[in-house]
């Protein structure tokens, strides 16, 4: 362990010596300050960044332009088949509702002369009922007039015959008191 520290204190010198201000790195022959050295490092990777990306755009584009180059258009035959089956379906949904639609017509007015004609024998019956029950009406109470006045007859009728029997009977009686040995 303590040569663990010892190394952890040589790198700390070392890296104190490296942080000053003065300090100077030569490499290949050129002499660089830390600050020089991370400006180049900076621009270095920028530099392959750049071509990095710019590498992998002509990548891309190099595929893009094989796709384009090898593009078919779809077949849709089979599409423009399903169409021709829709429209034909179309036309003739379009022609079964038309005919649908003059047939109700058609229905429509033969049930209105129908019914026309329906009201006009309605009525004329309502009519010729009407008229049938005025003649009834008439016949009836003609009848019941009749009735009356035949009852009226056979009532004078009846009560002078009553009359009469009254006064026979009491002629009777008038004779049967006037003669005292009828009775006997």
């Amino acid at each position: 362990m303590s040569n663990l520290d010892n190394k952890i204190d040589d790198l700390q010198a070392a890296a104190k010596q490296y942080a000053s201000k003065d300090t100077v790195i030569s490499i290949g022959g050129y002499e660089f300050t830390p600050a020089k050295l991370m400006v180049a490092f900076t621009l270095v990777s920028s530099l392959l960044g750049g071509l990095y990306g710019t590498f992998e755009v002509y990548k891309d584009y190099q595929s893009m332009k094989k796709k384009i180059a090898e593009y078919a258009a779809p077949d849709l035959s089979d599409f423009d088949k399903r169409l021709a089956v829709i429209e034909e379906n179309s036309s003739k949904t379009t022609d079964y509702t038309r005919d649908i639609k003059n047939d109700l017509k058609t229905d429509i007015r033969r049930n209105e002369s129908v019914t026309e004609q329906i009201e006009r024998s309605v009525k004329q019956a309502q009519r010729e009922t009407d008229q049938d029950l005025k003649v009834l009406a008439r016949n009836v109470e003609t009848s019941l007039q009749r009735a009356r006045d035949d009852m009226d007859k056979l009532k004078r009728e009846t009560e002078t015959k009553v009359e009469r029997m009254n006064k026979s009977v009491d002629d009777k009686i008038q004779k049967a008191l006037d003669n005292p040995l009828a009775g006997k």
